[in-house]
C-alpha cells in the first residue's frame, strides 16, 4: 500500500474517533455540561486539523475552504484553555472577555485574505503550489507555535493555582482533576513536538521522512483519541473543581497583618485558637468524613472559613490536605496498635479514618511513619 494512502486511513479513521468522542460529550447527561461542550470542541478541531492529510483531495476546487478549514487550528489551544479553567472551577462561565481568544484565529485568517479569500481561482491556485515558500506560511507557522506555548504556560500556571487552591481547602487524596488536565498537557505538548518536526522536515524538502512523519503523526492523534475514549469510559463522572473565588493564603495574609494590632496579642490569640481547633479535632474527629473540606470544617467550629485557612495554612504552615490526614493517620496507627481491632484489615481500617484508596493511604501511613501500615502492625 502507498505510504500516503496509509496515512489518509489513518488519520480518517482518527478523525471519525474524534467525531463519535465529541458526540458522546455533547449528548451525555452530565453536570459539567460547559466542560463537555469546550472539550467537545477541541477534539473536534484537532480532527478538523487532522483532516488535513486527506480532505484536501476534495476540495481542490474550494481552495477557499481548505485555507479556512488549515486556519482553524488556531482555535485548538484557546478551546484546551478554556475547557482546564472550566474543570478547575466550578463557577467558570463563558464571558465576552474570553472572546479574545479568538484574535490569533482572526489574524490568521486576515494574513491569508489577499491571497486566498479576495484572490480569483488561477491566484488561489498559485498561492498553494508555492505556499511553502511564501513569508506568510512562515508567520503562520511561527505564529501557531508561539501560540502553543504561551497557552502551555498559562494552563500550567493555572493547574499550579488550582492545585494549591485545593490542598489547602480539600481533603480528597483521590481527586483526578489535576493528574487528567497535567497528563493531558503533557500529551499535547509531546504531539506538537512531533508536528513541529514534521513542518520541518517538509520545509527542507525530505519527502520520503516527511510521509513516514504525517503517518507516525496520524498513528499518535488516533492513539490520544482512544485515550480519551478510554478515560471517558472509566471517568464519566470528571471532574471536581474548586471555587474560583476562593484565595491561596498567601495572598490574604498582606491584609491580616495591616490590621493587627499587637503582636503579642495576636500570637496569644493564634495559640488560643489553635489548641481549640486540635481539642476539636481529636474530640470530634471530623477527619472521618472522606469528602471533609476546609468550608465543611469552618462550619462546624464555627469560624470563617478563610481564618480557619489562614489559621491552618500560614500559622500551622500545613496545607488543610496534610493537616486533616496527619489526624487519618494518627488514628490509623491507634487501630492497628489497638489488640482488640486486630482482626480488622488493613483496608477496612482506611476506609474507617477517610480515605477511599488504598494507594493514598500507603503513601500517607508511609510518609508520616517511614512504614507501611502491615510493617506497622506487625512491629507493634
Amino acid at each position: 500500500m502507498d505510504k500516503s494512502n496509509l496515512v489518509g486511513i489513518v488519520s480518517c479513521v482518527a478523525v471519525f474517533v474524534s467525531f463519535l468522542l465529541a458526540l458522546f460529550l455533547l449528548t451525555v447527561k452530565t453536570k459539567n455540561k460547559l466542560s463537555n461542550v469546550l472539550f467537545a470542541s477541541f477534539i473536534i478541531l484537532s480532527g478538523i486539523d487532522l483532516s488535513g492529510f486527506f480532505v484536501v483531495y476534495f476540495v481542490e476546487d474550494q481552495l477557499g475552504i481548505e485555507m479556512f478549514r488549515e486556519q482553524t487550528s488556531f482555535l485548538i489551544m484557546p478551546f484546551f484553555y478554556l475547557y482546564v479553567l472550566s474543570v478547575c472551577y466550578t463557577d467558570f462561565k463563558l464571558r465576552p472577555k474570553h472572546l479574545l481568544h479568538v484574535l490569533p484565529f482572526i489574524i490568521a485568517n486576515l494574513v491569508v485574505t489577499p491571497g486566498v479569500y479576495l484572490a480569483n481561482q488561477a491566484g488561489k491556485e498559485l498561492f498553494f503550489n508555492h505556499y511553502m515558500d511564501r513569508p506568510e506560511t512562515l508567520f503562520l507557522r511561527v505564529f501557531i507555535d508561539t501560540q502553543f506555548v504561551f497557552y502551555i504556560v498559562a494552563i500550567l500556571l493555572a493547574l499550579s493555582k488550582f492545585k494549591k487552591i485545593y490542598l489547602e481547602n480539600y481533603t480528597d487524596p483521590s481527586n483526578i482533576t489535576y493528574r487528567w488536565l497535567f497528563q493531558l498537557t503533557m500529551v499535547s505538548v509531546v504531539a506538537h513536538s512531533f508536528v513541529m518536526i514534521k513542518n520541518i522536515l517538509v520545509y527542507k524538502n525530505l519527502t520520503t521522512i516527511s510521509i513516514w512523519a504525517n503517518l507516525l503523526v496520524g498513528v499518535i492523534a488516533l492513539s490520544v483519541l482512544c485515550w480519551f475514549v478510554l478515560k471517558a469510559l472509566y471517568h464519566p463522572e470528571l471532574f471536581r473543581g474548586v471555587d474560583s473565588k476562593l484565595r491561596l493564603v498567601k495572598d490574604i495574609l498582606p491584609a491580616i497583618d495591616q490590621t493587627s494590632i499587637e503582636k503579642t496579642e495576636v500570637e496569644n490569640e493564634v495559640e488560643h485558637k489553635v489548641t481549640e481547633l486540635k481539642t476539636f479535632m481529636s474530640k470530634n474527629e471530623p477527619y472521618l468524613e472522606p469528602s471533609l473540606t476546609i468550608q465543611d470544617l469552618a462550619n462546624l467550629i464555627n469560624m470563617p472559613v478563610r481564618e480557619l485557612s489562614i489559621l491552618i495554612n500560614h500559622h500551622l504552615d500545613q496545607h488543610f490536605f496534610d493537616f486533616v490526614n496527619e489526624y487519618r493517620i494518627k488514628k490509623a496507627m491507634e487501630m492497628l496498635r489497638d489488640p482488640a481491632k486486630s482482626k480488622l484489615t488493613v483496608q477496612e481500617i482506611l476506609y474507617y479514618i477517610g480515605f477511599n484508596s488504598k494507594s493514598s493511604f500507603n503513601t500517607a501511613f508511609k510518609k508520616y511513619t517511614d512504614l507501611t501500615p502491615t510493617q506497622y502492625r506487625n512491629g507493634s
